[in-house]
């Protein structure tokens, strides 16, 4: 572990990086946006971009391989998260739910299923919208996690 706590975020259709920001200064840690393409992030020196390739998951393997004991990891990406807790990082989806060692099999079997009776032509629909709950519950989770990892 090197130590220094860092929140990593896959940037592409991360819909709370604003409340990254937030506990972000508040706890004075860093974060670096990593995305396929060119996002607006504020003007701080806690807060740095990477533009990978537009290549598939070249934002992902980017993250997988920066990412360690001391990183908090925000994605939405069941694969990626599977990756990153087997760095021993911390995994946070955009809900404030938590990816573990003991939650991600479950999670990725699901995944498969999911898309195989999308292969098969059933109309299965997406994720529950997003909502105000899911916000709070998110900052309340990612002000949790950077506490926890201080007090290792």
């Amino acid at each position: 572990m090197s130590g220094v706590i860092r929140i990593l975020v896959d940037a592409d259709a991360c819909p709370v990086k604003d409340e990254i920001y937030k506990v972000a200064w508040r706890h004075e840690v860093t974060v670096t946006i990593v995305s396929n393409s060119y996002i607006r992030i504020p003007d701080h020196p806690l807060i740095d971009r990477v533009v990978v390739s537009d290549g598939f998951d070249a934002a992902d393997d980017w993250i997988a391989q920066a990412c360690d004991a001391a990183s908090i990891i925000i994605t939405a990406d069941i694969l990626l998260a599977d990756r990153c807790l087997k760095s021993g990082s911390t995994v946070l989806a955009p809900t404030g739910k938590p990816f573990t060692t003991s939650s991600i099999g479950s999670a990725i079997a699901t995944r498969a299923i999911m898309a195989d009776l999308r292969a098969g032509g059933d109309q299965i629909g997406g994720p529950p919208p997003f909502r105000k709950t899911d916000r709070s519950n998110f900052l309340q989770a990612l002000d949790r996690a950077v506490v926890h990892l201080r007090k290792r």
